[in-house]
């Protein structure tokens, strides 16, 4: 049974928590943030669900601390609407998603399913090693260099940029993105793809405002250009 921690100081925990349980899941409830830490780290949870604006302790901290602890434990975040600059640096902090506060029960389970189903099915890893401009990623190491420096990439902007290249230069479009990184369905709408996509620019560009390799394709998705080739090791 997959467990999932909720980790959210309003009722809003309690209809969570019902549902969830009613969809097989087994749930915790931590109600601020000093809690949900210490549950993340002592019952190891498959998912974790979690509000932004919580007591003792918020909820960027709290990813903040899972993160540098080295837990890839797949968070979704909760946001309240205007919250634009938290998604953005939760989603730069190594959070899987977020979902914007109100929102639909049937939207929220859709995307607690389907991340827990693309953990349960990682990417496909060898051990090649791709190049492109001054940037090198190796597979099996999931490092990346830039400039021979060590470049730091979330789980999902790594996955996100092995797909790019793994496509050689073709167009991967939208909705084939989020289906293999995120594991979601067309009728699932987010924007955290092109909140990904740009954080790999800031990582990788020479300048993230006029892109030379991560290339938007308008109204399709992206690619990938400017490769250097890949070889096996």
């Amino acid at each position: 049974m997959k467990r999932v921690l909720v980790v959210e100081d309003s009722e809003l925990a309690v209809g969570l928590r019902v549902n969830l349980e009613r969809e097989g899941y087994e749930v915790e409830v931590a109600r601020d943030g000093r809690c949900g830490l210490e549950l993340a780290r002592a019952w190891g949870p498959d998912l974790v669900v979690l509000d932004l604006m919580l007591p003792e302790l918020d909820g960027l901290h709290v990813l903040r601390a899972l993160r540098q602890e080295g837990r890839a434990t797949p968070v979704l975040v909760l946001t309240a609407r205007g919250q634009e600059s938290d998604k953005v640096l939760g989603l730069k902090l190594g959070a899987d998603d977020y979902v914007t506060k109100p929102f639909g029960l049937l939207e929220l389970l859709a995307r607690v399913e389907a991340l827990l189903r693309r953990s349960d099915s990682p990417l496909p890893e060898g051990d090649a090693l791709h190049r492109f401009g001054d940037v090198e990623l190796r597979e099996g190491s999931r490092t990346v260099l830039r400039a021979g420096e060590p470049v730091e990439l979330t789980p999902k902007e790594f996955d996100l940029l092995l797909v790019l290249l793994r496509a050689r230069g073709d167009v991967v479009s939208r909705h084939e993105l989020l289906r293999r990184v995120w594991g979601y369905r067309a009728d699932i709408a987010t924007r955290t793809l092109d909140t990904h996509v740009a954080e790999l620019r800031r990582k990788l560009e020479p300048e993230a405002g006029t892109p030379r390799h991560i290339l938007t394709v308008r109204k399709v998705g992206y690619r990938l250009a400017h490769l250097a080739g890949s070889a096996g090791t």
